[in-house]
């Protein structure tokens, strides 16, 4: 690790120290960096997932395994995600909700149990694009170490390696509701129709990274762009149809230009 990387670490630390830290955590890397810092150098510290419909079954339970690796305790706090209308609606600030809906639970959390500071993960990386969760975070008083600092998600990752953390080299995941374009209603049917499909690509074709967007009756998939080359076996695209269909869709569709963030929100520019 570079001596500037390292640098910004320390800064994270001197920023935790002496004080009691709840970390918003989610078993992914950037939580589990910022919880095993926490460890090292807060006072004290909690561990809380918020789970939510939006959230795979399959995170959840990673989050409780990499907990127990990192000898913590996870609290799992429930929030009636689909029964809040601002957010099942799916407007355009549907982010900007959930993430301030999110803030107030770990914020409530923190202030039962007398800790001082809330943080989460957002990176130096996730500062681009349409982006209205940050300004939630910002004026629910919710604290992002890595923003203050200036940390991207490749010297997290370096972090995670240098540490023996494993899930180094896991790709982002983001909630189900990213899915769905802007003013389509999100319902716990569609959501595992297109959790249904991200499993059944993972374990058709072997890729790690892959994300389903639901357009009405076509399912679009989008894989990371070093795994498109996996996707063209014509007996396993075969097999992907008969998935999508049992899901509950008619057409599915490969995207040529491979998994990219924001990809819900390019029409928002045209």
């Amino acid at each position: 690790m570079k001596d500037a990387t390292r640098t910004k670490f320390n800064d994270i630390c001197t920023i935790l120290s002496g004080k009691s830290v709840l970390v918003a955590f989610s078993g992914g890397v950037d939580s589990t960096v910022l919880a095993h810092i926490s460890k090292e150098c807060a006072s004290d510290i909690a561990l809380l997932t918020v789970v939510s419909p939006t959230v795979p079954e399959s995170e959840l339970l990673g989050a409780r395994i990499v907990a127990g690796e990192l000898g913590l305790e996870l609290k799992e706090e429930p929030i009636n995600w689909l029964e809040e209308s601002n957010l099942s609606e799916n407007l355009v600030d549907r982010c900007y909700t959930c993430k301030k809906a999110l803030a107030d639970r770990w914020l409530e959390h923190a202030k039962s149990i007398g800790y001082d500071m809330v943080i989460e993960g957002t990176t130096a990386t996730e500062t681009e694009g349409y982006r209205p969760g940050l300004a939630a975070l910002e004026e629910s008083g919710v604290d992002s170490p890595y923003l203050q600092v200036g940390i991207t998600k490749a010297e997290i990752r370096e972090y995670a390696r240098e540490n023996n953390l494993s899930i180094a080299e896991k790709p982002s995941m983001a909630c189900l509701a990213t899915r769905f374009p802007y003013g389509t209603e999100i319902t716990h049917e569609r959501l595992t129709m297109v959790a249904t499909v991200e499993e059944a690509v993972q374990d058709i074709f072997g890729v790690e990274c892959v994300r389903a967007r639901y357009h009405g009756d076509l399912v679009r998939v989008e894989v990371g762009v070093d795994e498109l080359s996996k996707m063209f076996e014509p007996e396993k695209l075969q097999l992907l149809d008969v998935a999508a269909k049992d899901a509950g869709f008619t057409y599915v569709t490969l995207d040529l230009q491979g998994y990219r963030t924001g990809a819900m929100d390019e029409s928002l520019s045209t």
